[in-house]
């Protein structure tokens, strides 16, 4: 079974692309985890220009980044292995309906929540919600995903 730095370290993104900072929690039903938004992430600079917000779509991006890609990194884990193999992993977000309901400023942290619906044939569905430092629901939603492998023996 993987390790929450183990997962991470597998995730298919990068700075300045990656919206996951740390896992406080994962199991087979949920995780949990934050990120801190820099205040010298490039979007800033052009998103509303004399009060920078975090837009929409990159709140969006890191509750699949935490709820969906984490936890479905961790599901594959458990019937491929992943931990004794390489792997290419390929992850598609197939549907997301979100909700907002608070901003989140240049260098805020947030918490990811994210519960499982399901996981079968690859595809994964999750809610999540997502709080800002106060525990104020920031949004929330259902993302579903599919995730595909390409693994080969080290």
């Amino acid at each position: 079974m993987l390790e929450k730095d183990k997962i991470l370290s597998k995730l298919p993104y990068s700075k300045p692309f990656r919206f996951v900072d740390k896992l406080n929690h994962i199991d087979e039903n949920s995780v949990e985890g934050t990120y801190s938004f820099s205040e010298s992430l490039d979007f800033y600079k052009g998103h509303f220009k004399d009060t920078p917000v975090t837009p929409g779509v990159i709140l969006t991006e890191c509750c699949a980044q935490i709820g969906l890609v984490c936890l479905g990194i961790y599901l594959l884990d458990r019937t491929l292995e992943l931990d004794k193999k390489q792997e290419k992993l390929q992850i598609v977000m197939s549907s997301s309906e979100m909700e907002f309901y608070l901003p989140i400023f240049p260098g805020e942290t947030v918490k990811v929540v994210s519960e499982k619906v399901y996981f079968r044939f690859n595809k994964l569905k999750c809610k999540v919600k997502m709080f800002n430092k106060e525990e104020k629901l920031v949004c929330k939603g259902v993302l579903s995903g599919m995730i595909k492998t390409e693994v080969y023996e080290e």
